[in-house]
């Protein structure tokens, strides 16, 4: 924690002799400001925010309730503690202040040993205070880290039982991220994506094959065309996958992101016309998470060598999407996919499995 010498106190008085005795009061254990008006302070605490805030109340111009009810309604000054100088001896007014949100009074005439007490209680609370805000947003940031390395994780552990789609990963969650972010601009998505919820779909979406871990070997790498029946057994690897990860949210009561990730699993191959798997949704009844995996799903296998494929052009792969317009595919998502085919390609190349991969890409 900061050395306490080291910290700022910006005293706000427009009378000159109490401004000599504080600053001759505290000035030998911290570094201190001054200013004679409440303009003058704001300017000041915009500049170099300081620890604490002494404020006179009674100040020519905007007086000290009204400096401290602007400091207290921007977040970057609403924590900084104010601490009223006051001649005032009235309740109310010291109840206006404590609701204004000002930690505390000192009443004039001052007493230096009062005052050298409170502005020091007052700071080593302001750093204890600051102390444990940060540590909890390091242990969030530590939290929120492992929950995300941790889907990765597990996701690329559902993609070793095809080791030809190592990248499918990583290239599926930035088709995502890059697709939601143009959606986002657009008046029927705006509601429903923002920032927050694109960052929790791109965190999520590597769980959106989880369910291949219960599909057979023979099935899963078979190089040739998979039979109805086979083709019935690969379909449920949607439901396998929603069934773990809603294991999970049970367990949890809720989870946000397990929600999305489990949306993800269940609707990524429905279509828009209603003839995919397995609940044969159609049209916006299918969540926005599923609808952006749809297209990032197929792209990606269309563009990436598989045991049963060699990789697609480009070219080739952007004409089947567009040919999925309203029937496989959202037609508004495939809209702003055409705009940014070529940022898709971009990924495809980054995160390429094979060389062939990128070379077929260039076309």
């Amino acid at each position: 924690m900061t050395d306490l010498s080291q910290m700022r106190v910006l005293i706000v008085d427009d009378v000159k002799i109490n401004v000599d005795i504080l600053v001759e009061t505290l000035g030998d254990d911290y570094r201190i400001s001054v200013a004679m008006d409440g303009e003058s302070a704001l300017e000041i605490v915009e500049q170099t925010p300081p620890d604490i805030i002494l404020l006179d109340i009674m100040m020519p111009g905007i007086d000290g309730y009204e400096v401290c009810e602007r400091l207290k309604s921007k977040a970057a000054t609403r924590d900084i503690p104010v601490v009223f100088l006051t001649a005032l001896s009235e309740e109310d007014n010291e109840a206006k202040g404590l609701a204004l949100g000002a930690v505390d009074y000192i009443t004039k005439p001052f007493s230096p040993a009062i005052v050298k007490a409170r502005v020091k209680n007052h700071l080593e609370l302001k750093q204890h205070k600051d102390h444990l805000e940060n540590l909890v947003a390091k242990r969030t940031r530590e939290l929120l880290l492992t929950q995300e390395i941790s889907m990765e994780c597990i996701g690329t552990l559902a993609e070793f039982r095809d080791p030809e789609t190592g990248g499918h990963i990583k290239r599926t969650q930035h088709y995502i991220k890059a697709l939601a972010n143009q959606l986002k601009t657009l008046p029927q998505f705006k509601e429903i994506l923002n920032e927050e919820t694109i960052d929790r779909i791109y965190k999520c979406a590597p769980l959106h094959d989880i369910g291949k871990v219960a599909i057979p070997d023979a099935i899963l790498q078979k190089p040739e065309k998979l039979t109805k029946e086979e083709f019935d057994v690969m379909k449920t690897h949607t439901t396998h996958g929603y069934k773990v990860l809603l294991s999970g949210i049970t367990r949890l009561d809720t989870s946000a992101y397990l929600e999305c990730a489990a949306e993800i699993a269940l609707t990524h191959h429905e279509k828009w016309d209603g003839s995919g798997y397995p609940q044969g949704l159609s049209g916006e009844n299918i969540p926005v998470e599923g609808r952006l995996m749809a297209i990032a799903d197929v792209y990606d296998a269309l563009v990436s060598k598989r045991v049963y494929k060699p990789p697609f052009p480009h070219s080739r792969a952007m004409a089947i999407i567009l040919g999925g317009k309203g029937q496989h595919f959202d037609p508004e998502m495939v809209d702003v996919f055409k705009q940014h085919a070529e940022t898709f390609r971009a990924i495809a190349i980054e995160f390429a499995d094979h060389d062939d991969e990128i070379k077929t890409l260039q076309y």
